[in-house]
């Protein structure tokens, strides 16, 4: 007589492709002749389905339910040990659930972006955005600066411990206001040679998992208030307005373009002499005093206006 099937450990539920239980059949009772009977048919005809006998079906069903008892015990034991670590639980990657932003998320938002956070400039998706600590966040949502605008906008979370600090940081990930992103090297893998490194300006990248860390980086996605686009789409569209124009402008305007003119032209050449100079001179420097030296080492660098001439001059980077 054919061995009834294992019913699994309790609290889980059947192994897949298990048979189902006769009808009337209750857990704990001792099952009738009838029901074992029908038992037997329905295993045989499973096991004829998977194209085995009745004793290599079983002993299949066997290993299914004994790997769905070690995946619960390993579980188990998980979370016993992140209970016994400091009677806190390891946080935990939270995932990004993508949606339209809530109007706690964008007060909370407008409240960081009005803050000093100490911002960093970095390269997201090859777009310049500003990138902070979750130090820095947490610090400022803890403050009597929170708890003031707060009670002028009800909207923003309360916040009386780190834990709320994290759950009210946790709106921008949630809304897609800010990220966590990690350093990234973005020649890696190219064959082209090694370029200069700009001190200060990280290529960065979304993480998988948006945690609050306090050595985490975020990048904010969220622009705040749109005011000064619409100015200055306001005002290139004057701008094109006056170029059109032109003919019509006083005559004193003209002159006055036309020598603005000539000096933009004066400083255009100084710039492309003064590139050609530091050129002949890394040259000569990389024969007399190598590795060679760069004027203006950051000149056409992917950095601000100021920061192409920061330091005046370096020497060129020798790898390993």
């Amino acid at each position: 007589m054919a061995t009834p099937p294992p019913q699994g450990q309790p609290g889980q539920g059947p192994p897949v492709g298990a048979p189902q239980a006769p009808p009337g059949f209750r857990p704990g009772q001792q099952p009738t002749p009838e029901q074992i009977a029908f038992m037997q048919r329905q295993l045989a005809s499973e096991a004829q389905k998977h194209g085995m006998t009745v004793p290599q079906y079983v002993e299949q069903l066997k290993a299914q339910a004994m790997r769905q008892h070690q995946q619960q015990m390993m579980q188990q034991q998980a979370q016993q040990q992140a209970q016994q670590q400091g009677g806190r639980p390891q946080q935990q990657g939270q995932p990004v659930q993508p949606g339209p932003p809530t109007p706690e998320a964008l007060a909370v938002a407008n409240f960081l972006r009005n803050q000093d956070l100490k911002n960093r400039t970095c390269l997201f998706n090859e777009k310049r955005k500003d990138m902070f600590r979750v130090k820095r966040a947490i610090r400022i949502l803890q403050s009597d600066t929170y708890q003031k605008a707060r009670a002028k906008n009800p909207k923003l979370p309360e916040v009386h411990d780190r834990a709320s600090a994290e759950n009210a940081f946790k709106l921008l990930p949630l809304s897609l206001l800010a990220l966590r992103v990690s350093k990234i090297d973005p020649h890696e893998g190219h064959a082209h040679g090694k370029k200069k490194r700009v001190k200060g300006l990280w290529t960065v990248k979304v993480e998988q998992n948006q945690t609050a860390d306090d050595d985490a980086h975020y990048v904010w996605l969220y622009e705040g208030s749109q005011w000064k686009q619409k100015l200055y789409a306001g005002g290139a569209l004057i701008a094109v307005f006056a170029v059109v124009m032109f003919p019509l402008w006083p005559l004193f305007m003209r002159q006055g373009v036309w020598y603005l003119s000539m000096g933009m032209l004066g400083l255009i050449g100084l710039f492309f002499a003064m590139a050609i100079f530091r050129l002949i001179l890394f040259c000569i420097t990389v024969f007399v005093v190598p590795p060679g030296l760069w004027l203006y080492p950051n000149l056409f660098e992917d950095v601000g206006f100021f920061d192409s001439f920061r330091p005046v001059w370096a020497w060129q980077e020798v790898s390993g």
